[in-house]
């Protein structure tokens, strides 16, 4: 969701290279050294820009987590056509993150839990405020929408939004397709907010074991 053009620094290459690693082979099949080599410096040389592998996930999750907040405020401050605009900026913000982050969504589902409390509580604290944004604009869209409700509807958008790390590369069109794909379904989540009740699901036969449909 940044929108610098400069080279990264080398602390932001570290991250990185950091993350990808930790995605890919996970915080305990990492070493230092490793993530040293992907960015041309010692592993020793690392610790002059962080303490150690700890201090690179926590300024990993905590960092997007501020990045996600910070930039959905700013979006929502700048969007302009009032609440729809606003919607419509938050998920053209969170596809760029969930397009070009996705390293960050893998690490953040498998290791958020190795944070010492601290880290942990300010990265939920921070996701709580990140989902309160969108929540509260749901609601200005759809006012007749339970908060509960609006509430559930934002997290199963998110759910949506960050599957990418699942799609796999062959089965992205490229960025722009599935930015494109995820914005529709991510309105389309939305705008369901705003129709009829679902009808119920149809009535299924009873199964016995072994999966035969039971006698009627």
């Amino acid at each position: 969701m940044s929108t610098r053009t400069d080279a990264p620094t080398r602390r932001e290459q570290i991250l990185k290279e950091a993350a990808r690693l930790f995605a890919e082979r996970g915080f305990h099949g990492v070493g230092v050294d490793e993530i040293g080599a992907a960015v041309g410096i010692s592993g020793p040389g690392l610790y002059r820009h962080f303490a150690g592998k700890d201090a690179m996930l926590a300024e990993l999750l905590v960092g997007i987590s501020e990045r996600l907040l910070d930039g959905g405020r700013t979006r929502a401050e700048r969007a302009v056509g009032g609440p729809a605009a606003v919607l419509a900026s938050l998920i053209d913000g969170h596809i760029d993150f969930a397009l070009d982050d996705r390293p960050l969504i893998t690490v953040h589902d498998r290791e958020l839990d190795r944070l010492r409390d601290s880290d942990r509580k300010a990265v939920r604290r921070l996701q709580r405020q990140y989902v309160e944004l969108w929540v509260t604009v749901v609601r200005e869209l759809y006012p007749h929408t339970p908060e509960q409700e609006a509430r559930a509807a934002v997290h199963a958008v998110f759910g949506l939004l960050n599957s990418t790390p699942h799609l796999g590369t062959g089965g992205l069109p490229g960025r722009a397709a599935t930015g494109a794909l995820l914005r529709r379904l991510a309105h389309g989540a939305f705008e369901a907010l705003d129709g009829a009740p679902a009808p119920a699901p149809a009535s299924v036969p009873e199964r016995m074991p072994g999966g035969a449909p039971a006698a009627g």
